[in-house]
């Protein structure tokens, strides 16, 4: 009977006759199996009941029999019966494992469909039920050259959608894959997502091939990360100047070059006044005047965002730089001899030498500005004479607290996530200083959390802490740079859920408002960019909240010996408060869903529900939610949501959106987004503060004149680098309070921008580390996970040759045979091999 069934079709298609007609004696054959005597036979016997339980429709629930029939065949060939019956099996396997005791007996059969599905192109379902058994180490023997990558591609991808720790575990399995079929590059990948720095020097150690070692260097570069890689390696200097970034400054000139702009923009330019029709031209008496120190500031950052990184520009760097200097008042001196910085942007050697003279001024502002600049230069760049720690450590102690603000705030930048220990040494003192004021502390303990950044150094958290613990009532309820301490303390544990527990009991010390705001601000660093679902739903819950003021009206209303308005002002800014903790919360559902484009999407939707019925405080905190989800990337529908709002009643909503605008456009050179500002500009003219937010979005829309990304996310979208979310996330915290913080006097926080500012580049390199021209095709990236074959990866190609551009959501790939890229994802620095000759 069975030979019959299994010789009666070649087809594909249609079901066995013999099966057909079997179907009504199900039950009888189900009573002459377990009746019979002869094992051989009943065994046979068992095998066809359990083919034929495939097909019936009234089983019991739960009763498993297709499973239950294979067993007591004890079959071991069950891939002869096909695809669709092993796919029933692999169902009830997963059934029965949930609730079975003896899981022991079900593992040869596994092995068996294991053995069969990675044979047969099955990958995809053998992967599927060792998720659901826990048993992913049986894929191990099954491994081989032709179905790893797409093993290893699938199981990357749904580790996404699991909790910790069995995420970590199901990555650290796939890398293992990777290093034993030599993928080092790819491996290299996980090690970044799961920022082990160990593993990452370990990879290093494992990799025999000295070019591919340069690669990952490369790669390491691209994270801003500095390896201490091991002595043993012969290559470990020239491993390390690439991992040091020296040379991103050159090519990115010459990358300038083959695009031909690297003709300074003046910020009219970029304004485009000639388009804005009349309204702000100069003989028209408006109420702001044209060449106002608020138009001067806008105008400062504008020309910094559009410059950066080219080393020339038209306001600052020239002869007369100087008298620009002084066209801006008390801070906005500080932030445009900053901005120098930005145009010198990972040009060391070169760009001292500007900056140096400024340090020579009396003018406290220009100086305290300049050592912000030595700080932005050294952005992302390692070099070996330190000259950012040599001129800045003896400011950071200094009398004049601006000078402080500026040396301190450079620190941070320039050793963004180097862990050193020398920078943080000279900056904790600073925090409990008794001159220092609230804006210095505020700024040392941000430059602290920049330095040990997702590693957190029980120095940095204790002394943080402490310096919360000891505010004052005044400035924790009211003051406004306070919030910037629980943000340097959630830098410290960015992406890192272990160890946190001791950190979370010792914010519950702190006075009410104070204390929500602070472990929100943890919770939103803790899981940046992890798509955790369930703590997203926790920050929705506390959006939704409304705070009433009842209860400190009443209480104001016992204390008769105290004054009646007093004690109202003392509720209001107590409600405030507990609102501001909620925008946090708005905001770390964005910094949350980030990492996964469908949580990012579902988000992006939410934020309609609370920009209409929110809080205040959350409304404003909308905007900068939807921009984090679509940072340089100007999606239609974003822009129309941002432009909205941009007209919101409420100042700060409007302030919010408008800059989110520019952080969705950043560097994309956008040409609708631009049209939008330009009318904005139009719309706003007579309103200073608005006006001054359109001006910085459309120098963020034309960052490095439209060859630089905000993303924090890059190699195909794989990896999130904390550098770039750090200062994302400084300058979306400061946009919380805009009037305040960036509408005031501390504007020059814009800049820590730079360590997210990085060239949407591909540049291929060949064996002696020289650009190299080759054609590559460019297109929109295409989702290949679990397909069939060998899909195309890229649609809509275009063909160029290298270096290009790449915008977000493309990809390049190679269109020419004569040479093997040394990495699987084309983007940033390519080494190119050639091919042997034949």
């Amino acid at each position: 009977m069975r030979d019959l069934i299994r010789s009666s079709t070649t087809s594909m298609t249609s079901v066995p006759m013999p099966l057909k007609f079997l179907r009504s004696h199900y039950g009888s054959l189900k009573e002459s199996c377990t009746n019979m005597t002869d094992e051989k036979a009943q065994q046979l016997c068992a095998s066809i009941v359990s083919v034929l339980a495939m097909g019936q429709d009234q089983q019991p629930a739960g009763s498993r029999e297709c499973l239950k029939y294979c067993l007591i065949a004890k079959q071991r060939d069950v891939g002869d019966w096909g695809h669709e019956y092993i796919r029933q099996l692999e169902g009830e396997i997963a059934d029965e494992w949930a609730l079975s005791n003896n899981k022991e007996e079900l593992l040869p059969l596994v092995e068996s469909i294991i053995k069969f599905d990675m044979k047969h192109n099955a990958e995809i379902q053998a992967c599927d039920l060792l998720m659901e058994i826990d048993k992913l180490e049986l894929l191990d023997d099954h491994m081989d050259s032709t179905n790893y990558p797409r093993v290893c591609l699938y199981l990357v991808n749904c580790a996404v959608y699991v909790e910790e720790p069995e995420r970590g575990s199901i990555v650290a399995g796939v890398m293992k894959h990777y290093l034993r079929f030599k993928e080092y590059p790819r491996a290299l990948c996980l090690a970044m997502q799961l920022n082990n720095i160990d593993m990452m020097v370990d990879i290093f150690s494992k990799c025999e091939d000295p070019l591919v070692r340069k690669q990952l260097a490369f790669m390491v570069g691209r994270q801003q990360l500095s390896l201490d890689l091991n002595d043993d390696l012969p290559d470990k200097t020239d491993l390390t100047i690439i991992m040091s970034n020296v040379h991103v400054n050159d090519h990115f000139h010459s990358l300038a070059r083959e695009l031909d702009i690297m003709e300074p923009k003046t910020p009219e330019e970029v304004y485009k006044t000639w388009l804005e029709g009349l309204v702000l031209r100069p003989s028209y008496n408006l109420d702001v005047p044209v060449d106002s120190a608020r138009h001067n500031l806008a105008s400062t950052f504008v020309n910094a965002f559009v410059n950066a990184g080219f080393s020339r520009d038209k306001l600052v760097s020239v002869e007369e730089g100087n008298k620009w200097m002084y066209k801006n008042k008390q801070h906005g001196m500080l932030s445009a001899a900053a901005s120098l910085g930005l145009i010198h942007l990972w040009d060391v050697d070169g760009g001292l030498t500007p900056i140096d003279k400024y340090l020579y001024t009396s003018e406290d502002y220009i100086k305290s500005g300049a050592l912000l600049a030595l700080g932005i230069v050294n952005c992302g760049v390692r070099n070996d004479c330190d000259p950012a720690l040599a001129l800045l450590s003896d400011y950071v102690l200094h009398e004049s607290v601006t000078l402080r603000i500026g040396a301190v705030l450079g620190l941070g930048l320039a050793y963004v996530g180097t862990k050193r220990q020398d920078a943080i040494a000279l900056l904790l003192p600073v925090l409990s200083d008794s001159k220092s004021t609230p804006e210095v502390v505020a700024m040392a303990a941000l430059a602290c959390g920049l330095i040990s950044l997702a590693t957190p150094n029980s120095e940095v958290v204790s002394t943080i802490l402490q310096t919360l613990l000891d505010l004052p009532v005044a400035e924790l309820t009211d003051g406004h740079y306070s919030r910037f301490l629980p943000l340097a303390l959630g830098l410290c544990y960015l992406g890192q859920r272990d160890g946190t527990e001791a950190t979370r009991a010792a914010l519950d010390a702190l006075p009410e408002p104070m204390r929500s705001l602070s472990q929100q601000m943890l919770k939103m660093c803790i899981y940046a960019g992890s798509g955790d679902v369930l703590v997203i739903q926790e920050q929705l819950q506390i959006c939704s909240e409304h705070y009433t003021q009842s209860e400190d009206k009443k209480e104001s209303d016992s204390k008769k010996d105290k004054d009646k308005d007093k004690d109202k002002d003392d509720g209001k800014s107590k409600a405030k408060d507990m609102t501001a903790m909620q925008a946090v919360a708005a905001l770390s559902v964005a910094v949350i869903a980030m990492g996964e484009e469908t949580g990012s999407e579902m988000a992006t939707r939410i934020f309609a529900q609370l920009g209409r019925y929110g809080e205040p405080a959350v409304r404003r905190a909308v905007p900068l939610a939807i921009a984090l989800s679509s940072i340089s990337n100007p999606q239609l529908s974003v822009i129309d949501v941002l432009n909205k709002y941009s007209h919101d009643l409420d100042e700060e909503v409007a302030h919010n959106a408008i800059f989110s605008m520019g952080l969705v456009g950043a560097g994309t050179n956008n040409a609708r987004l631009a049209t939008m500002l330009r009318q904005l500009a139009q719309y706003h003219a007579k309103n200073t503060g608005h006006l001054f937010m359109v001006r910085i979005a459309q120098g963020l829309t034309h960052l490095g004149k439209g060859t630089l990304s905000l993303s924090p996310f890059h190699t195909d979208r794989q990896v999130m680098n904390f550098s770039a979310v750090a200062g994302l996330l400084i300058t979306l915290v400061s946009f919380l309070d805009t009037k305040t913080i960036m509408l005031g006097k501390s504007h020059y926080l814009l800049y820590t921008l730079a360590t997210a500012m990085y060239p949407r580049w591909l540049v291929t390199l060949d064996e002696q580390l020289e650009p190299i021209s080759v054609s590559v095709r460019v297109g929109q990236a295409v989702d290949v996970i679990g397909k069939a074959g060998t899909p195309k990866t890229i649609a809509g190609v275009h063909t160029h040759t290298t270096p290009v551009l790449l915008a977000v959501g493309e990809r390049a790939e190679l269109a020419t045979e004569e040479y093997t890229p040394l990495t699987p994802v084309m983007e940033g620095f390519v080494i190119l091999r050639k091919k042997p000759q034949n």
